[in-house]
């Protein structure tokens, strides 16, 4: 019986650091709405690789990222923060926008 539970604790204890070890090599890209528009502009990532993309937004009012390139559709509160994520994707560029100010929120993710 002491047996089972020191393997119960071991397997336990590998399965809780699981996560830790495919976090290590993961990277965070940032995007930031200010004034209406994103930046970077053009964000470039690695391709072929899913990726995390944190977007803070800094105006008070909302905004959304939208790619039909990359299907995606988030709303970001006004003063809000949002997680996405996109790929694996092939090499190229791929154009999104913010739905609520489409003419000045704008900006391009660059696979290479």
């Amino acid at each position: 019986m002491k047996l089972r539970a020191t393997v119960l604790g071991v397997l336990v204890l590998t399965a809780s650091l699981a996560p830790l070890s495919v976090r290590a090599d993961e990277q965070d890209y940032k995007l930031t709405i200010r004034n209406h528009c994103f930046s970077p502009a053009e964000l470039v990532i690695p391709a072929n690789k899913k990726v995390k993309i944190l977007v803070d937004n800094e105006d008070v009012t909302p905004e959304e990222f939208e790619s039909y390139e990359l299907n995606r559709e988030k709303v970001i509160t006004g003063k809000g923060k949002a997680v996405i994520f996109i790929g694996p994707l092939k090499p190229g560029a791929y154009k999104y926008f913010g739905e609520f100010h489409k003419d000045t929120a704008q900006g391009i993710i660059k696979a290479e």
